[in-house]
């Protein structure tokens, strides 16, 4: 489909300055109807001011929706994630790669809703937001068309960002200028959301300079954390966290929630460099305080819960599961097949976990469930009437077989 041949675009819009560029130039360049969509998924930034932004641009009202997802976000996303305890090469809870395919999924459901032929995103040519967002817009619905304006325009600068903003009367954030109006270029590329905080960029692309501390925005540093251990207990069912100290919560509300308990005890900092999908490697700091707590939580009570076999089937799965959605493959039916072989272990994963939280440091001290596959009957070091040790004999020398008929045979 050419230029001229578009119609309605639905634009992934925040507001921000990349996004009403973006806004402006397929105004311009297609000739298009613009219906700006913007996503809460609990980022802590305001989302209405979106909506007199885009006004000012010359959109519709009945074309501007601001959706509040979060609750969604974590039940259908976050969630379902967890369960699978997935952690992308040993360190990433991803908590930008889970987000992308829901927003995907909002902008095709707006643009089924409006009668738009094609979806907009700002993701540039370099990263792996590009490959989320069009993955599960094509998943979704086949024939739209996707516009992806940072492969396609020649606006390769924030100089040439400010100067195309300036000549078309598009409002400048100070943040983005000095007093003298020269372009400020921000240290850092961010991405926030109820689940984490991303940092990117200028003084993180050197892999051996720290962070600074003045990056962090969430969490108190470790060292500033309070002195005494502060104790939580977190409640599950199905795999899911459902309260914390007793009190049962909405989705949104309970990683909220665990997000102020990591922020105050400075849990969740991690700095990794990380390979993307699109083939280079990339440093990236991340605060993940909530999540890092569920992760803990969520092991533990399986540690008591899931047979061994499947917990050891899961955790042999769980690199794939992790690949599958950093890359962007959430609408795939290999996801799915996962996913439902994750969630059919999830049946009998109740119960309660008992944490420690002390700077930066997330410990168990206690699980229990009434569904646990613990017994002390037969674990105990003490005397017990369940468990013939002389069993054991038998068992190790069927095992060791192989080693003893290769060892007549082979091994002289």
């Amino acid at each position: 489909m050419s230029k001229k041949e578009v119609k309605k675009v639905v634009l992934a819009y925040s507001g921000g300055l990349d996004t009403s560029i973006i806004l402006k130039w397929l105004q311009d360049e297609y000739n298009a109807e613009v219906i700006t969509f913007t996503a809460d998924l609990g980022q802590g930034e305001e989302v209405e001011p979106a909506r007199q932004k885009a006004l000012a641009m010359g959109i519709k009202p009945e074309n501007i929706f601001i959706l509040d997802i979060k609750e969604e976000f974590v039940k259908e996303y976050v969630f379902p994630m967890f369960r699978a305890n997935t952690i992308y090469e040993g360190e990433y809870l991803l908590g930008t790669s889970i987000a992308r395919p829901l927003i995907a999924k909002k902008q095709i459901e707006i643009a089924n809703k409006m009668g738009a032929d094609a979806v907009s995103h700002g993701a540039t040519g370099k990263g792996n937001d590009q490959v989320r967002f069009e993955l599960g817009y094509l998943a979704l619905r086949p024939d739209i068309t996707v516009i992806a304006p940072w492969r396609e325009w020649d606006l390769n600068s924030r100089e040439k960002l400010l100067a195309y903003a300036k000549e078309h009367g598009i409002e400048i954030s100070k943040k983005h200028v000095d007093e003298n109006g020269n372009p400020k270029v921000s240290p850092y590329s961010m991405d926030a959301n109820l689940l984490h905080i991303s940092y990117e960029g200028l003084h993180l692309e050197n892999p051996a300079a720290e962070p600074e501390e003045s990056m962090w925005l969430w969490t108190t540093s470790p060292e500033n954390a309070p002195d005494t251990p502060e104790y939580i207990t977190i409640g599950y069912k199905n795999g899911d966290p459902i309260s914390v100290n007793g009190e049962e919560m909405s989705p949104a509300t309970l990683l909220k929630t665990l997000n102020d308990y990591g922020n105050k005890h400075g849990i969740g900092r991690v700095d990794i460099v990380e390979n993307r999908y699109v083939g280079m490697k990339a440093r990236g700091c991340y605060e993940t305080p909530g999540g890092t707590i569920m992760l803990k939580a969520h092991r533990a009570i399986e540690s008591i819960t899931l047979d061994r076999e499947a917990a050891h089937l899961k955790d042999e799965l769980m690199p794939r599961y992790a690949k599958l959605i950093y890359n962007g493959y959430w609408f795939s039916p290999e996801r799915q097949m996962l996913q439902a072989a994750i969630d059919q272990t999830q049946k009998n994963v109740e119960g309660t976990v008992r944490l420690k939280l002390y700077k930066g440091n997330v410990m168990v001290v206690g699980r229990e469930s009434t569904k646990s596959l613990f017994s002390e009957a037969h674990s105990t070091f003490e005397e017990d009437e369940v468990y013939n040790q002389k069993d054991a004999e038998g068992f190790i020398r069927l095992n060791a077989l192989r080693f003893i008929i290769a060892g007549q045979t082979q091994n002289k």
